[in-house]
């Protein structure tokens, strides 16, 4: 019933009164008329209010913290508005740029950013994104706006988290630009890159293989490869790869099964900091920049994907329940 009256409520109006709807009424409060007329005030009040940006971290969260941002400086107003954690605008007929209005994408994006807080308690799930819209003011209802809960909040995890890092290379790359900084080797710059990655799943390794098993759903497997694929598309492309022939592919392949084993080694790692799987992951990216463009390096291409992926469901299965980091 929730999820249906939800729906129903797809247009600007609609949205408001879902807003609103999640806002303690001051005049049942009591019954004076001082509270009464704050209530009617409220609802004159704009339907959106700032939220907070959250972001993941490269800290190890304690018991007692939330997840807190990967970078030192806060995103500028024009970054974080395409994440859609600022308050919308929009030009109306006159050319005037206003705030108020917000699409129906704009706020799932913002719930589900919200949401994240709340996973380290709740998991991937739809009682995370209940309380992630309850934290911005809506009815917990607004979880039905989403029809795939635990799979929609971990895309969107991984979305970000690549963001992020896409982010963190430009930046580097512009300090290189400008003589900031000095250009990393390749096999430097692929570890740093990818352990910075890796990192920002931190906050959240107590509940990554429920996560990991989502991604591996079949009915997200094309997601999350295509995820997969955007993110050592990026690394390499800041790593700048100039590679016109097979080795393009290669390169991309081997540096995803780099990845994925590696994410699985963490998930089971209890050393301080993740020092063991930092050093596998050392080993792996010397192996890669050792083998060269041949025919056995096609070869060991296909078995780091197929051992990242579908090893993965393995992995998982002892994880849950049985082998969780302690």
């Amino acid at each position: 019933m929730a999820a249906a009256a939800v729906r129903s409520l797809s247009s600007a109006g609609g949205r408001r009164l879902l807003l609103l709807c999640g806002r303690r009424r001051a005049g049942e409060e009591g019954a004076l008329c001082g509270e009464r007329w704050r209530g009617r005030q409220a609802l004159t009040r704009p339907a959106w209010r700032p939220t907070r940006t959250l972001w993941v971290t490269s800290a190890v969260r304690s018991a007692d913290q939330k997840p807190s941002p990967p970078f030192s400086d806060a995103p500028p107003l024009d970054t974080a508005e395409e994440l859609g954690t600022a308050p919308p605008r929009y030009t109306d007929q006159g050319g005037d740029e206003s705030e108020g209005y917000e699409s129906e994408e704009q706020l799932q994006q913002r719930i589900l950013s919200a949401a994240l807080t709340y996973v380290p308690e709740y998991g991937w799930s739809a009682e995370a994104i209940a309380e992630g819209a309850k934290s911005l003011d809506l009815s917990s209802a607004a979880a039905g706006m989403f029809e795939n809960g635990g799979s929609e909040l971990v895309l969107h995890f991984v979305s970000l988290c690549n963001k992020n890092l896409a982010e963190l290379l430009e930046q580097e790359h512009k300090l290189v630009q400008v003589g900031s900084a000095e250009r990393k080797q390749t096999a430097q710059f692929l570890r740093d890159a990818l352990e910075a990655r890796l990192r920002m799943i931190v906050p959240y390794i107590e509940r990554w293989p429920q996560g990991m098993g989502i991604l591996l759903l079949p009915t997200n497997l094309p997601s999350s490869l295509a995820l997969l694929t955007a993110m050592v598309d990026d690394i390499w492309h800041y790593a700048s790869d100039q590679s016109t022939d097979v080795s393009w592919y290669t390169r991309r392949a081997v540096l995803a099964g780099i990845y994925n084993t590696t994410e699985l080694v963490m998930m089971q790692d209890k050393s301080p900091d993740f020092e063991d799987t930092w050093n596998f992951l050392d080993n792996r990216i010397s192996e890669a920049m050792t083998m060269g463009d041949t025919v056995k390096q096609v070869t060991a291409t296909g078995e780091a994907v197929i051992q990242g992926l579908m090893g993965a469901a393995v992995t998982l299965k002892n994880l849950t329940g049985l082998n969780q980091r302690r």
